[in-house]
């Protein structure tokens, strides 16, 4: 690489973000549109015995009122689930339908049951308190573990015991073994707890179904557009695919909560059509709360085995996962192969299982939050780390020292397997935990602890190695476990007469800084500015078929993708440079911008040959004019970023608030494209990790009530909450990718919250308190104080 590879320069996208000139979905109106909002049901569980529409389509400036029943008489689906995971024994596993709109029973605070479509937003909102809708309320149920047991709530009569299905992954047999010659074991219990995504933009939805061409657009805040074209078109509306335009512009956030098709959308397309109008659609933030799929809601019994020496021989756990009333689009693989996969952590436990029980309940549905699943795994290995060392009475940094797998490269040393399935990529595990050492100064950090104590002040450290998987893939591996979809990306390189060059990208950015490391890999290897790279995304009819961005993937896929296309422009470049220089290609090699003779100090410059490849004056005579290529990157595997994070707390003892005095966070995400944009996806994880660990969650009531489905109700971090993040990192390079880049926009989350609450258990120790369920508030620390226990 050159010159810009690796350097912190400013993301080019905020020069717009940052004036408030960012063009979101809501910024988007069309001539003759309409406004729609959807009546939604109070209730958790209830039968719907009518809805009488009628005052509401009397009010003056109503233009129509659709209801569940519609829906169902059109013959529609709703969205799909896109992982199919069965049962053990191989059944299938329970797929219940999710309609547009609900026509006989309602299973969530928020299912819609009627869509109000009028000439302006407040005339939509008021007609949608018209409609009278007559309910039979049910029982509900909230708590997954409880889903499975005789007598609770069912929430669809076709999902017996309320069981998606359940699954596992490891070796039994063999973990039994070693629990049963255990010399130590630490077991824990827990929640670990719902949470809203809370993206700072709403979902919106702008629809158009334009007749004189039979074609559909749609403006929609959507993390991938073209899965969202694939499966409305293909599942949902059954609109032939070259019909439907979905574009997704400026996304304000999302976090996971974007990357699904929600049906508020595929409403607002139907009633287009059905009206002839344009429809707008926007959610405020109150609907957000009960309608943008949740994360985690895990309960999950958890258990590891040592040996007389220290050493990891078995790890099991058991896991109750809510999907909430129904199944999203990933969903299913969240607690699975997302989950149970990971569950080997950074250690060479030779024994791992996993059990996992997939449930309905009465709540939002739930899928893939900033990290999916591998929190939650890390949560668990995590917090048994730190337990177990303290049981045993060692430091818990020796006992991750001793337990770590070898450092590897993947090209010398081969990827590490795991008992779960994985093969890891790279990794020099102590290496960057000494690092994050350093950077702490852990040995100042203990004195600092042990002088508070004597002090009567409450201070802890708490620790996190954690491992994550990015860039799902194979697409063919993935698709034999159930993936409905591939995971490949792709991407586009077109370079103009002039020199300049456009990157047509099947990624999405909402906030990752596509605009900016894509144009520096592409300007660094080219040896162009980054002024001259534009990179355009989020319209399928203008971008290759990508599969969006999530998972921390879009510079290991589709940079890589981006990086194929590069190498094709460099080769047909050199075909033609070596016509103009009367030479063979393999006498050229491309350095600063110029074809070079090797040997000599004949070249030709980029642009000149770009002007060349359109105006082929002096061109090869078996070359068709043009340089511009598309390429499909399928990866050959996951890639594994890893990393040390490093918690400080203080707890009030007379309050029992806890506040993080220090944070220290030593990534290694391979190769480092931009470490500006690196550290900001650091420091953003951290601080929704810390929110999970210290403030948030969604607390449903026994009858399916969200009680703090509000900002004034429901906490989240804010900036005063945290100390100034350290940051630094180790590279050990992905070998197999051509960028040598793992992902990081999601190890910031996958690390904190258990190193947070490590470093209160830390502080807590001489209270008696071994564990506590999150978040960690005041109240709940205090009274685990004042008890001599949990809490």
């Amino acid at each position: 690489m050159g010159k810009l590879v690796g350097q912190p320069i400013k993301r080019v996208e905020d020069n717009r973000f940052i004036k408030g000139e960012g063009k979101y979905t809501d910024d988007f109106n069309m001539p003759n549109q309409t406004f729609a909002v959807y009546v939604r049901s109070p209730h958790a569980h209830a039968k719907i015995n009518s809805v009488d529409t009628s005052a509401a389509e009397a009010m003056d400036g109503v233009v129509k009122v659709f209801t569940g029943q519609d829906i169902a008489d059109a013959g529609l689906a709703g969205s799909i689930c896109g992982w199919q995971v069965d049962f053990k024994n191989g059944d299938t596993m329970k797929e219940p339908p999710h309609p547009i709109m609900v026509a006989d029973k309602v299973r969530h605070v928020g299912d819609p049951v009627a869509m109000v479509i009028a000439e302006d937003k407040y005339t939509a909102r008021d007609a949608a308190e018209l409609v009278n809708v007559d309910y039979d309320v049910l029982g509900a149920i909230v708590d997954p573990k409880a889903a499975v047991e005789d007598g609770a709530a069912q929430v669809h009569d076709d999902v017996p015991n309320n069981t998606i299905y359940d699954w596992e992954l490891g070796d039994s047999a063999a973990t039994d073994a070693a629990f049963e010659n255990a010399h130590h074991v630490t077991s824990l219990s827990y929640h670990n707890q719902k949470l809203v995504p809370n993206a700072i933009e709403p979902r919106a939805a702008l629809a158009h179904y334009d007749a004189n061409e039979d074609k559909y657009t749609l403006y929609s805040t959507s993390q991938n557009p073209h899965l969202a074209r694939l499966v409305i078109g293909a599942f949902v509306l059954a609109i032939p695919e070259h019909k439907l335009r979905v574009i997704s512009p400026d996304v304000g956030g999302g976090f996971g909560s974007k990357i699904f098709v929600y049906n508020d959308e595929c409403g607002c397309l139907w009633a287009s059509k059905q009206i002839g109008r344009p429809v707008k659609w926007t959610a405020d933030r109150s609907e957000a709360f009960i309608t943008d799929c949740h994360g985690r809601d895990h309960v999950t019994d958890a258990q590891m085995a040592f040996d007389a020496d220290g050493n990891i021989t078995g790890l099991r756990t058991k896991t109750y996962a809510s999907m909430g009333a129904y199944l999203s689009n990933f969903s299913t693989c969240v607690p699975t192969y997302l989950h149970g996969t990971l569950m080997q952590g950074l250690y060479t436990t030779p024994a791992v299982h996993v059990d996992v029980t997939a449930v309905v309940t009465n709540t939002v549905p739930v899928d893939a939050y900033r990290g999916a699943g591998r929190p939650e795994a890390t949560y668990s290995i995590e917090r048994l780390m730190d337990t177990a060392a303290r049981e045993m009475g060692m430091d818990p940094t020796e006992l991750r020292r001793k337990n770590f797998i070898p450092a590897f490269d993947g090209v010398e040393q081969p990827g590490y397997q795991t008992q779960v399935a994985l093969q890891y990529d790279s990794g020099d595990y102590e290496t960057n935990m000494d690092k994050a050492l350093q950077v702490a100064d852990y040995e100042s950090l203990k004195a600092t602890r042990d002088k508070a104590k004597s002090e009567g002040r409450l201070v802890g450290i708490g620790f996190s190695t954690f491992i994550e998987a990015c860039g799902i893939a194979p697409s063919a591996v993935v698709g034999s476990l159930g993936a409905r979809v591939g995971l490949y990306d792709a991407a586009s390189i077109r370079v103009h007469p002039t020199g300049k060059v456009t990157i047509h990208s099947g990624a999405h950015a909402h906030g990752q800084g596509h605009e900016t490391t894509f144009a520096q890999v592409v300007a660094d290897a080219f040896g162009i500015g980054m002024d001259d790279v534009n990179v355009i995304h989020g319209d399928t009819e203008n971008v290759p078929f990508g599969m969006g961005t999530y998972g921390s993937r879009s510079l290991a896929v589709c940079g890589s993708a981006i990086m194929k296309s590069v190498d094709k422009v460099k080769e047909k470049g050199a075909r033609i440079a070596a016509h103009k220089l009367e030479c063979s290609p393999d006498d050229l090699e491309f350095a600063n911008g110029a074809w070079t003779v090797k040997g000599t100090d004949k070249s030709v410059g980029f642009g000149d040959v770009a002007l060349t490849a359109y105006v082929p004056h002096d061109y090869p005579a078996d070359e068709e004019p043009g340089l511009d290529f598309a390429s499909f990157y399928d990866p050959a595997n996951f890639v594994y970023p890893f990393g040390t994070h490093i918690c400080v707390v203080e707890v009030d003892k007379d309050t029992g608030e806890v506040d993080v005095t220090k944070y220290v966070a030593v990534d290694d995400c391979g190769n480092v494209i931009n470490p500006m944009i690196v550290d900001g996806q650091v420091h953003g994880g951290v601080a929704q990790g810390i929110g999970q660990a210290l403030y948030e969650g969604a607390v449903y009531d026994d009858d399916g009530q969200l009680l703090n489905g509000s900002m004034l109700d429901y906490t989240m971090p804010r900036a005063d909450n945290f100390p100034m993040f350290e940051t630094d990192k180790t590279e050990t390079p992905c070998p197999h990718n051509p960028l040598g880049v793992k992902g990081i926009g999601e190890a910031g989350t996958i690390a904190s919250t258990p190193a947070v609450v490590n470093a209160v258990m830390d502080a807590l120790s001489d209270y008696g308190v071994k564990d506590l369920q999150m978040p960690l508030t005041p109240e709940r620390v205090w009274s685990a104080m004042n008890s001599n226990g949990n809490a």
